[in-house]
């Protein structure tokens, strides 16, 4: 009996220490908040020039990590009534904001551009250097970029995907293969779109290149159609064109800032949900805290009929 009573003496004397313990821990408990801060909006630029073509850029506000992003957020991000200007050092075009109804509830697209009752009308042209004013709520920003002269593409055929792509799920696929000899010059880069049929020119997924590996080679590689950017990635279909499609390739030359902000942006997409990657800092070419790129392209094109 007394051994019965010292047990259940026992047992009690364990559960009030834990009874204390877990009372201990709650009463040291404490909310605590935290205010991420949103921190202050920046310039986005986004333009480029191409050769034979006028400049175009956009402009927006950037929008905070943890903004509701909707189309009203989005349509509000434009900015509007900036000063843009665009010089080779010869001649300087001021360009003029433009608007597109998207078709959605009276909501617009901005950008500025020529203003196309000037004559004649300012275009880029090869191995000219462009300069990129923007004046806006008291700041300036500034850009420089070249639109260097493009070697073109020995050739272009049709080919199978290379893996990982599966073939037996989609066999009609089809990709591009590039035959290229680069220049003997180190530090040539290049960027390419692609437009399928009546699609606009949308860019590879990896869309750039350059030389520090195959500097003065003759090299080939295959490359995947470009695609639109909120599309829906699908190893087995995206980046394809089918027998019968008309593929063009935009092949452009471009300068190492150009090349550097997109390789670092398409990386850092490429990122996104992995928690594993490394961070990495998108590199804009523009001055005084603003974010983006100003892009001059020499572009050199290719239509073939997708066999």
């Amino acid at each position: 009996m007394l051994s019965i009573f010292n047990k259940s003496k026992s047992i009690f004397v364990c559960i009030a220490v834990l009874a204390l313990i877990s009372l201990t821990l709650v009463s040291c408990e404490k909310e605590v908040k935290i205010n991420l801060n949103s921190g202050e909006s920046q310039v986005v630029v986004e333009g480029s020039i191409e050769s034979g073509l006028p400049p175009y850029v956009f402009l927006t506000n950037s929008i905070g990590y943890f903004a509701t992003i909707d189309i009203n957020t989005l349509q509000n991000s434009f900015i509007h009534g900036a000063v843009v200007t665009v010089t080779d050092g010869t001649t300087t075009a001021t360009l003029k904001e433009y608007s597109i109804d998207t078709g959605n509830n009276g909501n617009k697209f901005y950008f500025y551009s020529i203003d196309t009752a000037v004559k004649p009308f300012f275009v880029g042209k090869i191995e000219k250097v462009y300069k990129l004013r923007i004046e806006y709520k008291g700041k300036v920003y500034e850009s420089y970029t070249k639109i260097p002269n493009p070697t073109p593409l020995d050739s272009v055929k049709t080919v199978q995907p290379d893996a990982p792509f599966d073939t037996d799920k989609n066999p009609t696929a089809r990709q591009f293969r590039i035959y290229f000899k680069d220049p003997d010059t180190i530090g040539n880069c290049v960027r390419y779109f692609t437009k399928r049929n009546s699609e606009p020119y949308y860019p590879g997924l990896n869309s750039v290149y350059d030389d520090q590996v195959i500097n003065s080679i003759y090299f080939q590689t295959t490359i995947p159609c470009g695609e639109p950017r909120g599309a829906k990635y699908n190893r087995d279909s995206s980046g394809v064109a089918y027998p019968g499609d008309t593929v063009t390739i935009k092949w452009c030359a471009i300068d190492r800032s150009v090349y550097n902000f997109w390789s670092t942006y398409e990386y850092s997409l490429g990122t996104i949900g992995n928690p594993f990657s490394t961070p990495i800092n998108v590199k804009t070419n523009i001055s005084n805290g603003a974010l983006g790129v100003w892009a001059g392209y020499g572009s050199y094109y290719v239509t073939l009929v997708t066999e």
